[in-house]
């Protein structure tokens, strides 16, 4: 069982940055994959980001690439989503989730993630 907590949501103006952390509970965080996605007003949830058990490997959304970095720190049991160059189709609930550590890639498809955040607010205004 593993227990996910997001912080770092807030409002931020276009062009702007935050950085998005999940706290795990667990001594297992290690051994889990990890994701963000996201669910904007009005859409379904989206695949924003995955990173690997080991974090050596990451994917990304083509509409992040670039502008968004994934990583994870196993010793605090935190994963984190440093958000870049901020736009307003970005503001969402942000979700992270967690899955076990196989298959040993990333991983878009949310049904594969078993355990969810309660999601944290970024909103991006223009």
């Amino acid at each position: 069982q593993v227990q996910l907590v997001e912080s770092g949501g807030g409002l931020v103006q276009a062009g702007g940055s935050l950085r998005l952390s999940c706290a795990a509970s667990g001594r297992t965080f290690s051994t889990y994959g990890m994701g963000w996605f996201r669910r904007a007003p009005g859409k379904e949830r989206e695949f924003v980001a995955a990173i690997t058990a080991s974090g050596g490997s990451t994917d990304y959304a083509d509409s992040v690439k670039g502008r968004f970095t994934i990583s994870r720190d196993n010793a605090k049991n935190t994963v984190y989503l440093q958000m870049n160059s901020l736009k307003p189709e970005d503001t969402a609930v942000y979700y992270c989730a967690a899955r076990g550590s196989y298959p040993d890639y990333p991983i878009r498809r949310s049904p594969m993630y078993s355990y969810w955040g309660q999601g944290t607010q970024v909103t991006v205004s223009s």
